[in-house]
């Protein structure tokens, strides 16, 4: 959603790159820039000038002058910033601590409530909490049917007494159903209401007596992050009728400008609590706004990456993994398998390796990806005998044709993996070697992505070459004689060499958070 401003923004700061001294006119320009990518982003003008100014008058100040690298702490004061604009800090669920907490949907028909009321649920189910759903929108043709399919889908209780399609009151239904959840255990009550094409006062009258009823411990908006501007309109107009308690995003994955999530915070003062990032139930992120900023400045957001991990990779199989490295055992086929489908799990390729810092340069091959490389990769090893996965050397010419046949691919496919694997092979050994955790060297390789441990260009004679060159360049970097301003150029060429377009350096404490079956997926 981002990418615009994302691609803007960078090319704003690597401007800056190599001055050892920002004047008053480089920091106009870049204001102008900035305000420039966010007004093209659909930010609210108020927002945007308040924003520019506050960076303006922070670039000006003494932390950036009297900075050994003024362009990494300009991005610093951007990146702050944009924290505060999306809120501050993650506000958490208010939940009640006499349970049933009661959570009110409300929102404008098609903004995604019924989907999100699912995620939410299945959210909750997985830390720990026995949801309920209650299907209070009667207005929407079939919404009590797609309510019921959601909730059967996320594993969750759904309270649907009557069968909407217009029939039924909304408001017993909804006090109907935290009564039902005192009874019966529920700990959360999802209350999903009815909305409107457009705010009117039948709508605002009918959450009114539904909030009254329920008496709800968090009223959430739910609000299309693609219809910009509007978004903000809308938080306002629901916040002045019912009163809303903060704001979820729903399809911010979608092709909008953004405007919306950097505007809505400050405009109404509600935060933001969610982000519905995909159409599957398990693409609910809690909001973070030091995370959002981060991926808008393409730094990554490695926190979310290690969150990710930790719930797709079993802590017994890398335990077992490990100790296989440490022994000295070889990495087999069936090792590839099982990281490459505990990857699967986490989700797209194109959104992981976009968390990862400094991927903005690589959004072509980004998008480029096919998730569906994972599966023919599955096919193929899954086409081996228990034999020829144990040990890929005996994978003769009619063994790979036979291989080739039973996973519906060229022998050429084959061969490509096992070349690849072998590669992951003497990586993993090597690891071993050192004393080094084994991380994802089995990932499947991705055409077009450089870089990465099983990938085409990991290693790679093109990638050696790049290593060599860099050397030399600082090999024969000139030193000044005088120690401040050599203290300063150094500083500055590590600024440039290890971070893209002005990026923060990431924190070695951060990597050290990674599971070790993931850890290896950023040794690279």
């Amino acid at each position: 959603m981002f990418t615009s401003l994302s691609d803007r923004l960078a090319a704003t700061f690597k401007n800056l790159r190599g001055k050892g001294r920002l004047s008053e006119a480089d920091v106009t320009a870049t204001v102008r820039e900035i305000r420039t990518a966010l007004l093209e982003a659909d930010v609210a003008l108020p927002v945007v000038t308040a924003f520019t100014a506050r960076v303006r008058e922070r670039a000006l100040g003494a932390e950036v002058s009297g900075a050994l690298n003024p362009a990494q702490q300009v991005v610093k004061i951007v990146h702050e910033e944009l924290v505060a604009v999306l809120g501050g800090e993650t506000r958490r669920l208010r939940l009640a601590k006499t349970p049933p907490s009661v959570l009110l949907l409300a929102g404008l028909q098609g903004a995604g409530k019924t989907t999100l009321a699912g995620k939410l649920a299945l959210l909750l189910k997985n830390d720990g909490h026995q949801p309920l759903l209650v299907a209070a929108d009667l207005q929407r043709p079939n919404a009590v049917e797609q309510l019921s399919v959601v909730a059967e889908r996320a594993g969750v209780a759904v309270h649907a007494p009557e069968p909407g399609n217009g029939v039924g009151d909304p408001v017993q239904v909804a006090a109907s159903g935290v009564e039902l959840a005192r009874t019966k255990g529920y700990d959360v009550v999802i209350v999903d209401t009815a909305g409107r094409l457009a705010v009117d006062t039948d709508l605002m009258d009918q959450l009114a007596r539904v909030r009254d009823a329920v008496r709800p411990d968090d009223t959430l908006l739910v609000v299309d992050a693609m219809i910009g501007q509007d978004a903000v309109t809308t938080a306002t107009l629901f916040d002045e009728g019912i009163g809303i308690d903060g704001v979820v995003l729903s399809k911010l994955d979608g092709d909008a400008r953004g405007g919306a999530a950097l505007s809505v915070v400050t405009v109404t003062g509600k935060p933001l609590l969610y982000a519905s990032v995909g159409e599957k139930l398990t693409d609910l992120e809690v909001f973070h706004p030091d995370r959002m900023a981060s991926r808008i400045l393409d730094m990554g957001d490695v926190l979310t990456l290690i969150e990710q991990a930790e719930r797709a990779f079993d802590a017994e199989q890398a335990a077992r993994m490990a100790g296989k490295v440490a022994k000295g055992d070889d990495f087999t086929l069936e090792d590839f398998l099982e990281q490459m489908q505990a990857l699967k799990k986490m989700g797209s390729l194109t959104k992981l390796l976009g968390m990862l810092p400094g991927m903005g340069e690589m959004r072509a091959q980004l998008d480029s990806l096919d998730d569906r490389e994972l599966d023919r990769v599955a096919a193929i090893i899954h086409s081996m005998t228990p034999a020829e996965r144990a040990d890929h050397k005996i994978l003769n010419a009619s063994r790979r044709a036979r291989i080739a046949k039973g996973a519906g691919v060229e022998v050429q496919a084959v061969n490509q993996l096992v070349d690849r694997f072998t590669e992951a092979q003497k990586m993993m050994r090597q690891m071993g070697k050192r004393g080094g955790m084994p991380g994802m060297g089995g990932m499947p390789a991705i055409p077009g992505m450089p870089g990465m441990p099983g990938m085409p260009g990991a290693g790679g004679k093109r990638a050696k070459a790049r290593q060599k060159a860099g050397t030399r360049a600082a090999k024969g970097a000139k030193r000044s004689g005088n120690p401040a301003k050599r203290a300063q150029q150094q500083a500055q060429r590590a600024g440039e060499d290890a971070q893209p377009d002005g990026a923060a350096p990431l924190d070695p404490a951060v990597l050290e958070e990674l599971p070790e079956a993931f850890r290896g997926l950023l040794d690279r």
